[in-house]
């Protein structure tokens, strides 16, 4: 069994509890929370334990799964946790992975622990597709199309503006910019040819709604690049049209091979996802199977998903890996 600690318990960490719970090789030891630990009601019976009370559970725990945030989190906890456990986080501020890489890295070479960063499905899965197509299809591009879904960020920002009391922010992709893609094209685009972004934003009684929208397209870092639409609904419409988290997106590769180099090929891998919390907390779980067998090898430092074989992921022996899936 694979003794899994929780390390934050919102929606990606109740998203582990319940993939830990498919999994018959693994056992949710404990959860870790920087609130009341009377405060937090785990669907499971499982402990609840204050997070600076973590190095007390050293030795009974394989593989510490980190839910923060990567603002202001993360960058903290992997490398402080990695020392004392072996780590998966969900680090998806893409510029700031190679620092972060060499923060855990050093970390977990100084604590003989694994810590594998940036997992999920984007970057995680998406990222696995783009390193295999860009490799097999050297000459062409590779495209990445998020949603429809909704963005946690964007959905903040915007109730960070004076007069709105809730928002939910949609990133949805073109249609056109997809078909051109899919068709072999290799187009050029900028920013908003790929994608828009719908807004629906509930009201602060008194809020001039002009004002508000125009607060959010002209946002700059966040919707000032992209065509988008604001819909101003009441508040009951948002919890029952827009309480969910859904997601998911495409990455496509298109390229053309052959001595005249004028065959199109298009490599292209999609998820489709009801739930983004629970689907990636399903990823970081698998992995943590693969951190602990690594671990057990005796390999140590950072890691991404790079840097794991697929045999690692799956329960079952190899033989039955050969047998079943090759």
């Amino acid at each position: 069994m694979t003794k899994i600690g929780i390390m934050g318990y919102g929606n990606l960490g109740r998203g582990v509890e319940a993939a830990v719970a498919q999994n018959d090789d693994m056992e949710l030891a404990a959860i870790f929370t920087r609130r009341d630990p009377a405060d937090v009601k785990p669907a499971t019976d499982v402990p609840v334990v204050p997070a600076d009370q973590a190095a007390d559970w050293v030795g009974k725990i394989d593989v510490m799964i980190l839910c923060g945030g990567s603002a202001t989190d993360l960058p903290e906890q992997t490398p402080a946790c990695v020392k004392l456990f072996n780590v998966i986080d969900s680090f998806d501020t893409h510029a700031h992975i190679p620092q972060h890489f060499a923060a855990v890295d050093a970390a977990a070479k100084e604590g003989g622990h694994i810590g594998l960063i940036s997992c999920g499905w984007d970057p995680g899965l998406f990222s696995l597709a783009r390193i295999y197509s860009s490799s097999i299809l050297p000459n062409g591009s590779h495209y990445t199309f998020w949603g429809k879904g909704v963005s946690q960020g964007h959905s903040d920002a915007i109730r960070r503006i004076p007069g709105v009391k809730d928002a939910r922010q949609y990133t949805v992709p073109v249609d056109a910019a997809l078909e051109k893609v899919r068709s072999g094209e290799n187009p050029v685009f900028v920013t908003r040819d790929m994608h828009t972004r719908e807004c629906y934003v509930v009201l602060e009684d008194g809020a001039d709604p002009a004002a508000v929208e125009q607060a959010i397209v002209t946002m700059p870092n966040y919707f000032a690049d992209y065509n988008t639409t604001v819909h101003f609904v009441s508040e009951e419409e948002l919890q029952r049209d827009h309480a969910g988290l859904p997601h998911g997106g495409f990455v496509i590769r298109s390229g053309v091979t052959g001595l005249q180099e004028n065959t199109k090929q298009v490599i292209e891998f999609s998820l489709n996802l009801e739930s983004n919390p629970e689907f990636t907390s399903s990823v970081l779980v698998a992995y943590a199977r693969a951190v602990a067998r690594m671990h057990a090898e005796g390999v140590c430092g950072c890691k991404t998903v790079f840097d794991i074989a697929p045999k690692y992921l799956c329960p079952a022996e190899e033989d039955w890996q050969r047998a079943h899936l090759l």
